[in-house]
């Protein structure tokens, strides 16, 4: 069996867009007041922005273990963003809410994705967007992170019907 003397390395480019992306969120949410921005805050604040959650179902929503999703949760109360309250119906559940804090950070986070998403879109034609998002969804074989996937809209095509 031959090797490949330059395979082509899909997964390490992903991972330095991803990288890119971050540095990238980093420092708008920085311009804009936010220096404390953590990987997991973007996930997390605009699940908590639909309502409180149990810390199980936090985890679960992320795909990580309850107690990870705990520690999520407490860096968030740590710098004001959310607090915790046990459950009305359940006392052995606690709840995750966003304080007012953590709501306006929420709506930075999601202005910040937005903008992103214009900027890489206006560096790229339609077709180019869409070929990416279909090598993404291609790329995901773990059945929890493509129902999760599934819920992403794809691109829109200029003058697409859908």
């Amino acid at each position: 069996m031959t090797q490949n003397a330059n395979p082509y390395r899909f997964g390490d480019l992903l991972a330095l867009a991803r990288q890119s992306w971050i540095r990238r969120m980093d420092r708008e949410l920085a311009d804009r007041g936010f220096t404390d921005y953590r990987i997991t805050d973007a996930a997390v604040v605009r699940r908590l922005r639909r309502g409180p959650v149990p810390v199980g179902q936090l985890g679960t929503d992320l795909g990580v273990t309850r107690q990870a999703a705990r520690k999520v949760a407490r860096g968030l109360q740590e710098r004001g963003y959310a607090s915790t309250e046990p459950d009305a119906d359940d006392a052995r559940k606690l709840n995750v809410i966003l304080t007012a804090d953590g709501h306006v950070y929420a709506s930075a986070i999601i202005e910040v994705i937005a903008g992103l998403n214009r900027a890489l879109a206006a560096r790229v034609t339609p077709g180019q967007l869409a070929v990416a998002d279909a090598v993404l969804r291609a790329s995901i074989e773990d059945d929890q992170v493509a129902l999760r996937a599934e819920r992403i809209p794809p691109p829109k095509l200029a003058g697409r019907v859908s």
